[in-house]
């Protein structure tokens, strides 16, 4: 599934097309993904000028000059399309603009979801209503992560996706976090100390960071609206990595939790911590 890095880079790929630009048109071309279109989508959006574009949790917010934002969710395989030369057959969503460029919403699996809501009625919209702060916010902080957990007797691991606790963190990221903040898995989240939590949000920080820079994780059908894949796969410590060497000396393992697959290094995560990864 697309997670921050991949959102974020969607969003900051669609920025220059669509920012600024009139939607001529907007084509359903099925009645729905997840769930069912908006059916005055069409009505809304034609005519409308973007006016911004942003990111909340691992959703992409398209807002206009008529006072709507139009928020997308990639679900297991959604991308986007940037001027495809033809339309294919799971484009399920084209939008065309005054410039004459299309987008293409194009989602194999149909997991994704497209809703019309009022700007501000945003943080009301039952997707938003409890989420936590952004990973990547001022606010999510080492003091803010020691009061979320306090007393919390599930695995740091699962706390950490948790989107009540921090907003968009999936479980790549919280896995290749954990192991470059040295942290096992399996601890209690109430259990794991300030300086520990601290390290754990540097950690976060860079290897969101670093995913972003790097286009985001070729994941099966990922990929970016400009149609180039995303390369931070190629950085992965942990991640997919079961039975490999890690930099320590140790195997990278696997276990199960919460109905996902955990990768850790059980030689290192808990031993005494070295610095996190740098950004190059």
């Amino acid at each position: 599934m697309p997670e921050l890095p991949e959102v974020e880079t969607t969003v900051r790929g669609l920025r220059p097309v669509l920012e600024g630009q009139v939607i001529r048109s907007i084509e359903t071309r099925r009645a729905n993904l997840r769930r069912a279109f908006p059916d005055d989508l069409r009505q809304r959006l034609t005519g409308a000028r973007v006016t911004d574009l942003d990111r909340r949790a691992k959703y992409g917010l398209i807002g206009t000059d008529r006072g709507d934002t139009m928020i997308f969710h990639l679900g297991m395989s959604g991308r986007w399309r940037v001027d495809p030369a033809e339309l294919h057959l799971h484009d399920h969503l084209v939008i065309e603009t005054g410039e004459g460029r299309r987008l293409a919403l194009n989602d194999a699996r149909r997991f994704g979801s497209v809703d019309l809501v009022a700007t501000d009625t945003l943080a009301a919209f039952p997707a938003f209503q409890l989420l936590g702060p952004e990973p990547l916010d001022r606010s999510f902080d080492a003091a803010y992560l020691r009061a979320a957990l306090a007393g919390k007797r599930t695995s740091i691991k699962l706390a950490l996706l948790d989107q009540r606790i921090v907003a968009g963190l999936g479980n790549i990221y919280v896995c290749e976090a954990l192991y470059d903040a040295r942290i096992d898995p399996h601890r209690a989240a109430g259990d794991i100390g300030y300086d520990a939590l601290a390290r754990l949000v540097d950690a976060v920080h860079l290897v969101l960071e670093a995913a972003i820079a790097a286009g985001g994780s070729t994941l099966r059908d990922y990929a970016r609206p400009d149609g180039e894949l995303g390369y931070f796969s190629k950085q992965f410590a942990v991640y997919g990595r079961e039975g490999e060497p890690c930099a320590c000396g140790g195997l990278v393992a696997r276990y199960a939790e919460g109905g996902r697959s955990t990768f850790w290094c059980p030689a290192c995560q808990g031993a005494k911590p070295r610095a996190p990864r740098r950004k190059s």
